[in-house]
């Protein structure tokens, strides 16, 4: 197995903050960068865990939704093309996405 890369790391450890945020405030009280982040993670969690996005589906049912809705709302053209592809297409391209996707939100 490879090591993480920057991005890998990165929404690891800001989707944990993100993670404690909304335990310890509820999902309501996270801006929509912190939302989409969290949307992100779902995806990621799911991606690298189980190879498909059924997992981040059991996680959070709405992240894809959500993530497109929230991505357009901050003018993340790239990231919200990527959420709203169908589901079968997103998880052929996720890793190729991926590095673009988390570089866009972390300029937002």
């Amino acid at each position: 197995m490879s090591a993480p890369t920057n991005n890998e790391t990165w929404v690891i450890e800001a989707g944990d903050d993100v993670i404690q945020k909304k335990a310890r405030v509820g999902i309501a009280a996270l801006d929509p960068k912190e939302k989409l982040l969290y949307c992100l993670w779902v995806a990621d969690y799911g991606m690298r865990n189980a190879g498909d996005l059924t997992t981040a589906r059991d996680l959070y049912a709405a992240f894809q939704e959500e993530g497109a809705s929230l991505s357009k709302g901050l003018s993340l053209e790239f990231t919200h093309e990527t959420f709203v592809l169908p589901k079968e297409v997103l998880e052929r391209q996720y890793f190729e996405r991926f590095d673009r996707v988390c570089d866009e939100i972390k300029r937002a």
